[in-house]
């Protein structure tokens, strides 16, 4: 049995399949981003998951790609953890920018890139990914993101920046005290889906002028940080991946056609096309 897991940082979609591709389980956790919640607390939280517990030992491979595992030192504490729950299986962890390029591949060359509760971009050519763009993080990175719109979101409802439609419609939804948002900001270890989780707001409202404004000029903001360094971009398509890009989609392919480029695949939930990818380019190697 094998067990795929597209990890991200407000959750994690696992997806288990037999010896033949069947698919056998589809289920999900909280995110287990190691630069965000306690990696120690992975065992537990697969625990709860009674489906996964029950599978856990029949598990021969496990490949894990997740957001934070973009270093030697957080892939290995990740894989130490979830070695506790899998014991009899051979772990992979590889960061979720893999799982993008593997997910979005369509045959052919292109600059990939992840659109969900954060952000991030490479070049996939169909066997190498490249970097070319650090990743910096929920603080100061992740344009275009649902963290990102969450922030903004906040920033120009304190400051007073909404229209008085909005702003009364804000203050109904939440009844936000700054200091508890401040709170959570600082001491939620869970601070980037916190804030991520605001932008909901924009999406039940996404036919509202100022918001489709925002999302746009955010929007933006990530092809010009993202995108736009990578010298293909103007020659390949742009595939995404994640929440963000599935329900905004429109708005995405609008930005991208001001700034000269092309929306490609676009993908909300990339665990079905990462199974495809390792049954057609992995798991036959493991076989042989």
């Amino acid at each position: 049995m094998f067990a795929i897991v597209d990890g991200g940082s407000s959750k994690c979609d696992w997806i288990i399949l037999n010896d033949a591709g069947k698919i056998l389980l589809k289920t999900e956790t909280i995110g287990f981003n190691p630069n965000i919640i306690d990696a120690h607390l992975i065992p537990a939280e697969i625990y709860k998951n009674l489906q996964l517990a029950t599978e856990a030992l029949k598990i021969e491979y496990l490949f894990f790609y997740g957001s934070g595992c973009g270093v030697p030192e957080n892939c290995l504490l990740v894989e130490n953890e979830l070695q506790k729950v899998f014991q009899n299986a051979q772990i992979v962890v590889k960061e979720d920018m893999t799982a993008a390029a593997y997910a979005a591949y369509d045959g052919k060359p292109a600059v990939i890139c992840i659109l969900g509760t954060g952000s991030n971009s490479c070049f996939f050519d169909g066997e190498n990914i490249r970097r070319d763009l650090p990743s910096l993080g929920f603080l100061i990175g992740d344009e275009g993101s649902g963290n990102a719109l969450g922030k903004i979101l906040l920033k120009n409802y304190f400051m007073k920046k909404f229209p008085a439609d909005l702003h009364e419609d804000f203050s109904k939804t939440y009844n936000l005290k700054i200091e508890d948002v401040i709170s959570n900001m600082y001491h939620n270890p869970r601070a980037n889906a916190y804030l991520a989780d605001f932008s909901r707001f924009i999406l039940e409202r996404k036919s509202h002028p100022y918001l489709q404004h925002l999302v746009f000029e955010e929007i933006k903001n990530f092809l010009d940080y993202q995108v736009l360094p990578y010298e293909e971009s103007k020659n390949c398509d742009i595939n995404f991946i994640g929440s963000i890009a599935h329900y905004y989609e429109d708005i995405l392919r609008a930005a991208a056609a001001e700034m000269h480029l092309t929306v490609g695949k676009v993908v909300q939930k990339p665990i079905e096309s990462l199974a495809e990818y390792h049954l057609k380019y992995i798991l036959p190697k493991l076989k042989n």
